[in-house]
């Protein structure tokens, strides 16, 4: 029997029925009211998973794009069939907090409808509408680098791939009502606003109907404990970050075997091993099974221990990612200052579910060309204002030309770009490089100076004001050291190391940074205001 339809507990019969119904329905067979008919004669109800399964074993039959053109009708054929689920899980549970995050964007969009019918267009309201939803993106990353992997895991990939379209139709929205609301173009984001909010709405729509109770009956407790750690790596979209989910037994056995295997560093001996069986293939052997972190191994050219070669993948000036000949990811660098997230649930995906689907056949092409021998490179970059991102695929071939996979490089090359001249004397006068604490605050600096602004104003005492539409960069021209301070204020804003600083201090308010940090609006401005005033220029 298929494992996923056993995990679902997926009925034969039922089944057949509801294929053969989607199948006469998308054929033009059956209207839309004579199918819903026989499924509410023959079924009555159906409920979200097996609605989930049938929409899987489509699977050959019709193209995904087919089906994401469908899916509105499809599930308006089971209008009055689909079962509601009630959505109720424990609190601090991973698709709780996706609960809690559609309950809190919901209440945005509220206010988004009452703003729609005033006659007078204001833009501070909108400005901080669309700063909660710009949020929204940290909602479908975890979806994309935690819950889809997981549930691909058990052979339920389709369904995950036709929403990750979704995602970023929605996601596309929201960045093209904001640009138009920032560019003051109030009638073009006017007109924008209502589509974007139904396509926001619709995908929520499919999330409780289909994805979440499907995701509960399908995941185990394990699972849900592992990916709420990683939840929390990855952040959360418009409320406050929750608890970890925590399950007992479970909890307490992670925690424990995650201290037996842990080496310096917090290197798992789990990483360790395979990385030494990768060497032992291609180098020779290494030892043992259980492999000391200490141990010497002899490399193609040198001799490292299993801790230095983790140490300079971390340290590395670029982002490095790897799939095999199989096409599956199996590593990437874990740097500090890493450009784009990611989540250890990649881990042995199949790269092509680690993309959205329309640049699905980008990926293909790549590793088609790469398997041939036909190509052996492609480059791709990322320009705007501030910001130069390249990243670069190379074919990964053995001694005997053997394709065995993809290397993935990423670096921001915004400094180098910059470079004129020659510098053949030691200075350390702009020390831009990984791991350097200075690094922080001039590419901070550089983002508040790509942004025209008016100053912070003074008050007759002197005192320089701010509130909670006050911007990030506008903070840094007063202070370049505030961003050292917020770090210092919650761990969380690190991300502020990363070059995408120059693009989130162009919009990030102290509403949105008080967000992000889980703070008090007010009790974050109070800090601000007392550092800004304190250490005026």
């Amino acid at each position: 029997m298929n494992p996923l339809k056993q995990k679902l507990d997926i009925n034969n019969e039922r089944y057949r029925i509801i294929v053969s119904v989607k199948e006469d329905y998308l054929d033009g067979k059956l209207s839309l009211e004579e199918g819903n008919r026989i499924l509410k004669e023959k079924l009555g109800t159906c409920t979200p998973d097996e609605f989930a399964y049938a929409e899987q074993s489509l699977k050959g039959v019709y193209k995904d794009e087919e089906i994401l053109d469908r899916m509105d009708d499809l599930l308006n054929l089971f209008d009055g069939v689909l079962v509601r689920a009630e959505n109720e899980y424990p609190e601090n549970h991973p698709l709780w907090v996706y609960l809690e995050e559609i309950n809190a964007v919901e209440k945005v969009a509220l206010e988004a409808d009452e703003l729609l019918k005033q006659e007078k267009f204001i833009k501070n309201p909108w400005l901080g509408i669309f700063d909660s939803l710009a949020q929204w993106r940290t909602h479908l990353s975890r979806k994309q680098n935690q819950l889809y992997p997981m549930l691909e895991d058990h052979g339920f990939d389709r369904p995950t791939r036709i929403m990750w379209t979704f995602d970023d139709g929605v996601r596309d929205a929201i960045s093209a009502s904001y640009a138009l609301l920032r560019e003051d173009k109030y009638e073009e984001f006017l007109a924008s606003v209502p589509e974007t909010l139904a396509k926001l709405r619709d995908l929520n729509s499919k999330e409780l109907e289909v994805l979440l109770p499907t995701s509960f009956k399908l995941l185990s407790d394990e699972e849900f404990v592992r990916m709420s750690k990683n939840d929390h790596e990855i952040g959360y979209a418009i409320i406050n970050p929750p608890g970890l989910y925590v399950v007992p037994g479970i909890n307490d056995s992670a925690a424990q075997l995650n201290a037996n295997n842990s080496g310096q560093n917090g290197v798992s001996n789990e990483f360790l091993n395979d990385l030494a069986g990768l060497l032992s293939k291609y180098v020779g052997p290494v030892g043992g099974t259980a492999v000391n972190k200490d141990a010497v191994l002899d490399v193609a050219t040198g001799k490292l221990t299993l801790e230095q070669i983790n140490l300079l993948f971390r340290h590395l000036p670029v982002d490095l990612s790897y799939v095999d000949e199989n096409e599956l990811v199996k590593f990437y660098s874990d740097t500090p200052h890493r450009i784009f997230p990611r989540s250890a649930n990649v881990i042995g995906r199949e790269v092509k579910n680690c993309h959205p689907a329309k640049s699905v056949h980008v990926v293909e092409e790549i590793v088609e060309k790469f398997r041939s021998g036909e190509q052996s490179q492609a480059e791709f970059w990322i320009n705007k204002p501030g910001l130069f991102i390249y990243v670069i695929y190379t074919a990964v071939r053995d001694e005997n030309g053997k394709f065995r996979g993809v290397l993935e490089m990423m670096q921001d090359c915004t400094h180098i770009r910059e470079l004129e001249g020659s510098r053949t004397l030691l200075t350390w006068d702009k020390t831009d490089f990984v791991g350097d604490s200075s690094k922080e605050k001039s590419l901070a600096q550089e983002a508040a100076e790509e942004v025209e602004e008016e100053p912070l104003k003074a008050d007759a005492d002197g005192r320089f004001h701010i509130d909670a539409k006050t911007t990030l960069s506008n903070l840094i021209k007063q202070s370049p050291d505030i961003v050292d301070h917020l770090i210092s204020l919650n761990p969380k804003f690190e991300k502020l190391k990363t070059p995408m600083v120059k693009v989130m201090a162009k919009v990030a308010t102290i509403k949105m940074i008080a967000e992000r940090g889980d703070f008090d609006v007010d009790d974050l401005i109070g800090k601000i205001d007392a550092f800004i005033n304190k250490n005026k220029k």
